[in-house]
């Protein structure tokens, strides 16, 4: 999977000639000395300036920099006029244009849809300066401001909406956003490869409409692109079945078994040299059902998902064609991942690793969790259906050289002020996937799996974590560096293949806890969350505290779980909860699943459909906890040792047979009502009044309030099958534990099963709320 144009190779912008700026300018002054009358390109985020290579923007600034161009930042600008986005003045090429690291309604909302008054990513962590849908909003000032230029739109929000999708905030099928922001052209996925083509190709005075087949490019257009041949997605997907790739392994006809005949003298002839046969997915495009027929129909909702799911290997992927009224969303296939040279190359862009001046002395959260992290690769091949990191990242991991890490640590010691000695990171999506990949190239071209390693770990995978040991030990060895600790998730199904890793890490690199994601212990969730068994869990648990106790240090790990996820009933939770308490855990943390756009597990909340397996309207059908109250029950269930859950946890417990459960003993989840807490439970929720979001109705609101009038002031327990269509469930989430003391491993697995946060744009995903960075999925 070689790309045509290496990403350091174009001719340099002939305004290479002004050099590199300290800092991308971000007002007029900052422009006039630098010497510069205009800007090439001016980027837009939603987020602060931080010019660090785990902030999407700076890592996109620089590297258009470096190609030669003029880059300008427009941060977090006022969006009630279009003045604020003429304050650079005209772009020569044009305006790029992201919501951020973060998508913008996940960043403005809780899982409850309520207003959240933080954003990690402002000074000050402030929130509200950013728009819903930023980039549609910032689009259209763009356009204001100057109508002939082009937008490129991109980022993690842009890349989940690419396609017609289910968006929970308003609980409606939407169009492309290419169609609704009627930007130029989209770009999804890490944008190196593309936007810099795209630049470059701008700048060499070509037009958009001359640019309708880069890879990683999603555009507009009336028909299909000439010469392309066109294949129904249903013809690919019939009752879920994807159309067989031909065998990598296949190089001809099977061998003759024919032994001991003696070969026929042939008459000479002429040698005819053919030109490579085409792939079959190459110049082949898929059209999806279009945003008409599955704004109405469910199935095909579920159907066009896992067309588009089966499509996201670079080497063997097709374009994606998906009408919208007479036009058409056409998805190149995803652009090619970059080589280590290049990620190297990016990584070592001349970035500042701190603020713009203009924030002064205001901390930015999001900036004060990574300062002293280093982001080692790119991309996850754990699939887990919650995740949006295969949609944005990809499959393939990208790894950077030794060299280039070691580096970048001792730029850290150098540069960032305060430095201790101890980096907080070495990592990515998750922490050991570090040039880890499949053992055959052929193999890796022409796999459609969703997850290298759900149900089981693929025989071509490589599990070695001998390089990720070795970046650890050289890192360890750099002078001035106390101490490398590993805050990203452990993948711990693949750590147990390589015992050695687990030792490395026990004994140098844990701060008493880390963090893992089981995400539940009960077979149907995890068999629709694409995560493996508690088995595993078990082993790594084993090795750890084995490893643990031999480096002479009491370590723990802090285990996340996820509520409310598709697949997850009132019985799955229970048998979790008591898991939970066997282990002696007290989750302080919890959400609930959040459906955020494109997911495969959004696709199910949707749908009650599974797209991980046939697509059918009979059969395939996922039990989806829907509604306030069940929600809210799941996540009380996560933190059973908290009073204010046990009157709602006891009112389902009754409900479902489950009295014994009630009571003092160790075998029980809650305890009996004991004297005045019925009081006191009245008393909290005296005067308390239902909260009003922007996605919720008052009336509807008022009328559903915990302990108000429309609910005869009983516990939301007895109303668990009342209304249960009336709200949605929350968030791909997190519950983060700490334990009671040292955590129970004996028994029984309980059950077997299979196994992102946020990606940035061309950056390291970065972690929303307290700064506890997310486990691997």
């Amino acid at each position: 999977m070689q790309p045509v144009t290496n990403l350091f190779s174009y001719p340099r912008y002939w305004a290479e000639c002004y050099g590199t700026a300290p800092f991308l300018p971000m007002s007029r002054a900052e422009m006039d000395k630098l010497g510069w009358d205009s800007c090439d390109i001016v980027l837009v985020t939603g987020d602060a300036y931080v010019d660090h290579p785990s902030f999407g923007m700076a890592v996109i600034g620089r590297m258009l920099e470096s190609q030669g161009f003029r880059v300008g930042i427009i941060a977090q600008p006022d969006w009630s006029s279009k003045d604020d986005f003429m304050r650079l003045g005209k772009p020569n090429l044009f305006y790029g244009v992201t919501a951020g690291n973060m998508d913008s309604m996940i960043n403005r909302y809780t899982a409850d849809k309520k207003l959240r008054h933080d954003d990690a990513y402002t000074p000050g962590d402030v929130g509200g300066k950013r728009p819903d849908r930023a980039t549609l909003v910032y689009t259209q000032r763009c356009k204001e401001a100057y109508k002939e230029v082009p937008v490129v739109i991109g980022g993690i929000e842009a890349s989940l909406r690419r396609i017609a999708h289910y968006d929970y905030w308003s609980e409606t099928i939407r169009r492309s956003i290419l169609i609704d922001a009627k930007a130029d052209i989209l770009i999804y996925g890490n944008a190196e490869r593309p936007l810099v083509e795209v630049a470059h190709r701008i700048a060499g005075g070509e037009t958009i409409d001359t640019m309708q087949d880069i890879r990683g490019t999603a555009v507009i257009r009336k028909e299909p692109l000439p010469g392309w041949r066109g294949v129904d997605s249903s013809k690919l997907d019939q009752i879920g079945r994807i159309d067989p790739i031909p065998n990598p392994y296949m190089e001809g006809a099977p061998c003759s078994d024919d032994e001991g005949t003696a070969p026929v003298e042939q008459e000479a002839k002429p040698i005819l040299v053919q030109p490579p046969k085409q792939k079959p997915w190459e110049k082949t495009y898929v059209k999806l059902p279009a945003f008409e027929r599955v704004k109405e129909d469910k199935v095909l909702y579920a159907h066009a998902s896992r067309i588009l799911h089966h499509e996201t290997n670079p080497g063997c992927a097709r374009a994606l064609s998906q009408a919208h009224g007479d036009r058409i969303i056409w998805v190149n296939p995803p652009a090619f991942p970059l080589e280590t040279d290049e990620m190297d190359g990016v990584f070592g862009l001349p970035y500042q690793r701190v603020p713009h001046p203009a924030y002064g002395k205001e901390k930015i959260p999001a900036y004060d969790m990574i300062k002293t992290s280093v982001n080692i690769m790119r991309g996850c091949f754990g699939g887990c259906s919650f995740c949006s990191i295969t949609e944005h990242e990809g499959r393939i991991i990208q790894s950077r050289s030794e060299e280039s890490i070691l580096k970048e640590i001792e730029e850290i010691r150098d540069k960032v002020p305060g430095f201790t000695g101890v980096i907080s990171d070495l990592g990515g999506p998750t922490a050991n996937m570090y040039k880890l990949r499949c053992k055959s190239p052929k193999a890796e071209q022409t796999c459609r799996r969703a997850s290298c390693v759900w149900p089981t770990i693929c025989p071509h995978m490589d599990t070695d974590h001998s390089p990720t040991i070795n970046l650890y030990r050289k890192a360890r060895d750099l002078k001035g560096i106390k101490k490398i600790l590993i805050a990203s998730g452990v993948r711990y199904d693949i750590a147990v293949e390589d015992p050695r890793y687990i030792k490395e890490l026990a004994k140098y690199h844990v701060g008493g806890y880390l963090k893992i994601a089981p995400e539940h212990t009960e077979e149907g969730p995890l068999s629709k969350m694409m995560k493996p068994g508690m088995g595993s869990y078990y082993s790594f648990k084993e090795l750890f505290d084995k490893y643990s106790k031999e480096a002479g240090k009491q370590q723990y790990l802090i285990p996340y779980f996820i509520s409310a996820h598709p697949g997850t009933t009132d019985e799955d939770m229970v048998n979790m909860a008591l898991w939970i308490k066997s282990n002696r855990f007290k989750l302080d943390q919890v959400q609930n699943f959040y459906p955020s756009p494109l997911a495969n597990a959004t696709t199910m909340y949707y749908t009650e459909k599974n797209p991980l397996g046939k697509v059918s309207r009979q059969g395939g059908d996922v039990f989806v906890v829907k509604g306030e109250r069940r929600r809210r029950l799941h996540k009380a269930l996560l933190r059973y040792h908290d009073p204010a859950g046990w009157p709602m946890i006891r009112e389902a417990l009754l409900e479902m047979g489950k009295g014994h459960l009630i009571g003092n003993g160790p075998d029980c989840l809650v305890p009996p009502e004991g004297r005045g807490e019925a009081k006191a439970e009245r008393s909290r929720n005296k005067g308390l009044k239902p909260a009003l979001t922007r996605h919720s109705a008052i009336t509807h609101q008022r009328s559903n309030g915990a302990g108000n009038k429309a609910t005869g002031g009983k516990p939301v327990g007895s109303q668990l099958n009342k209304g249960a269509s009336n709200g949605k469930p929350a968030a791909q989430g997190t519950s983060q534990g700490k334990p009671a003391g040292k955590p129970a491993h004996k028994g029984k697995t309980p059950t077997r099963a299979g196994s992102a946060k946020p990606a940035a744009q061309g950056g390291k995903p970065a972690a929303k709320g307290n700064g506890a960075k997310r486990p691997a999925r």
